[in-house]
This record gives C-alpha cells, structure tokens and sequence, in this order.
C-alpha cells in the first residue's frame, strides 16, 4: 500500500507546495499552526481540489475522481457524531458507503476499538475519548482504501488521550492501510507514525522514515526544541526491581512504566533534552542506563544549545547539550563516549506498543 502526495496551491497569500510518499503504516504530517497540514489532507479527500494536485494511490490517481468516489475514510477533530442516532447507528450510517471484500470486517472493529459496550449509548452519553473510537469505527465501517486523521485527539486531554493511544496503535497494527495524520503533538506522533513529513509555511522541509528524521539535529529546529529526540523501537526482555528490560539493538534500556509483557515490542520516545553526554562510563550515579555510543555529527545551534547525533549501536539517539559542554568535552564526530539516561525521564506516555 503506497501514497504518492503533489500539491501546487495558492488560497490567497497561502501557497502550498508539497510533494511526498506515504509508502504504508501512518505518516503523520507535522508543523506548527498555519504549516498546512489540514489543506493537505483536504485536497487529498476531493474536499479541495486544486488543479496543480496529483494523489495517486497505489498506482490508481484519485485526484480526477469526487470525494465520494474516492473511498476515504476522514476523521475529525471533534467526532461529529449523529445525535439522534445511537452508537450502533452511527457504525451502520458508515457500512452503507461499503464495499465487499476489502477492509476490516464490521466485528473485528467493534472488538478493535472496543465498542461493544457502547453500542446502545447515545453520543451525549459518550466520553470525549468514546466518541473519537466511535467516529474511527465509523470511518472503518465505509471500508476506506485511505484513512485521514486530523488532530483526532486534539480536544481530548491527558487522561482521554492516554486512553485512546492504545488504540489507535492497535489499528495501526490491524488495518492494513494507509493512514494520514495531521497533528502538532509530537508525543502522538512519536507513538503512532511510520514515517514523518514535517511541514513548514506551506514547504516540506524533510520527510521520511521517523526513527531517521526526528533523530536528525537538522530536524530539530522544525520539531522545537522541547519536543526533540528519538524514536527507539526494542523488545521487553525481563523485569527487574520494578523497571523494565528493553532490548534496543545491542543496548539494553531499563526503563518503568511499562506495562507491556515479556516478549512484547514497544516503542520508546527519548527526549534529546535528557540525555547527558561523558567521555568516560561514569561511576557512582543513581542514573540506570549509561550507555555506549559513538558521535555521528554535532549541529550547534543559533543560541547557547547544541544537538549531536548519536549512534548506539547502529541505533540513532539524539541529545541536546549546550555549546558550552560541546566545547569543554572536545565533542567530535566519530568521538566514543557515553549516553546518560535516567529511567524516570521517559514518561509512560512516552512508551508505546
């Protein structure tokens, strides 16, 4: 399943210009407010319908196609449920744009997102987070060739987020299709993306696979420098003394918070802004995990700070550390040095299946 995106468009003073491949799993587009994240998707659903856009899906062009004929699944910011209809009938309101054959079948995404339950309740009886798995099965229901998710859990708030995450990741995981997702939530896309296109003014300014864009200190400037860091995907190997054993590559991560079960893979999000850079494996620390690596470049930045990208490994990491310790520690590309993590700077939310 492959996604290919061109977009030439002017809306008065705005002008997008974009071009980028969605190769299957969730790309999630990223940027600040105004980036044109939503323009995008809105042209990809025939909402928009520029005459410089090409949106070819796997090899068949829906650019020339209506919306309705174009078999794409869009959800919303708020959930936009029918009211006067319950949740099963909101479900059964999505199966009539159905077609046999393809998709995810209607019991497996009750089961999926957990509607049983929820099936005679009206949506003002519904939780934020309910109503947003609703609107999914909704969307699932039509049997889309495409998926679009625009900021799903942006009105949701900690709590209602962390419950929707899981998910979502199932689904991923599931349906087997493609699936764009606008956010400017890192930590959602952290979670969830495949691959990542970052958006700015109406330009992309990189895309590709996560784990490599968001562990480029050129990216970090586009991601803002609280949200920069790393994407480590690794395996749960055993629990010690409360904390987690994540084998990442070669390295080993003791992390907790980890609700997975032994055997299980999870997803690690490490903020460059925590890890701490020695020359020499240090002693005598409460910090659990030291790890070895090698310097693959040093970025300084325009103020006092400085991102170096790392390699442990063979897997990238990211830290961030200020031009004054770049300096005092002699940091050089190829300079073999250690990572310092402490295990309670990753929060749960932080951590994915």
């Amino acid at each position: 399943m492959s996604l290919r995106v061109n977009i030439a468009h002017t809306q008065g003073e705005f002008t997008l210009n974009v071009s980028f491949d969605a190769p299957g799993g969730v790309t999630a587009l990223f940027g600040r407010s105004g980036a044109g994240k939503s323009t995008v998707l809105n042209i990809v659903a025939g909402l928009i319908r520029p005459a410089g856009a090409q949106v070819v899906l796997n090899g068949a062009p829906l650019h020339a196609l209506p919306p309705h004929a174009r078999r794409i699944g869009y959800v919303f910011q708020d959930a936009r449920l029918f009211p006067h209809l319950d949740v099963d009938g909101n479900l059964n309101y999505g199966a009539r744009f159905a077609q046999d054959g393809e998709g995810v079948p209607r019991s497996e995404v009750i089961e999926l997102l957990g509607l049983g339950p929820l099936l005679a309740r009206r949506p003002a009886a519904l939780s934020g987070g309910e109503a947003q798995r609703v609107a999914l099965g909704r969307a699932l229901f039509a049997r889309p060739r495409l998926l679009l998710m625009d900021e799903p859990l942006a009105r949701l708030d900690a709590p209602r987020k962390a419950e929707i995450l899981p998910y979502l990741e199932a689904l991923k995981a599931r349906a087997g299709l493609p699936i764009l997702y606008v956010s400017h939530a890192m930590d959602e896309v952290a979670r969830l993306a495949d691959t990542l296109v970052l958006l700015n003014e109406g330009a992309v300014t990189a895309s590709g696979p996560l784990r490599e864009v968001l562990a480029d200190p050129a990216s970090v400037p586009l991601v803002g420098v609280r949200d920069a860091g790393a994407v480590l995907d690794g395996t749960v190997t055993g629990r010690e003394d409360g904390l987690a054993k994540i084998a990442v590559g070669k390295t080993v991560l003791r992390l907790p918070g980890v609700a997975a079960s032994v055997g299980s893979p999870v997803r690690v999000r490490v903020l460059a802004q925590d890890v701490i850079l020695a020359r020499a494996r240090p002693e005598g620390l409460s910090a659990q995990n030291v790890l070895p690596v090698t310097v693959r470049s040093v970025q300084m930045g325009d103020g006092p700070g400085a991102a170096i990208a790392l390699d442990m490994g063979g897997v990238p990491l990211l830290a961030r550390i200020t031009a004054r310790a770049v300096r005092e520690l002699e940091v050089t590309e190829g300079m073999a040095c250690f990572a310092v993590l402490k295990a309670t700077s990753v929060a749960p939310m932080s951590i994915g299946g």
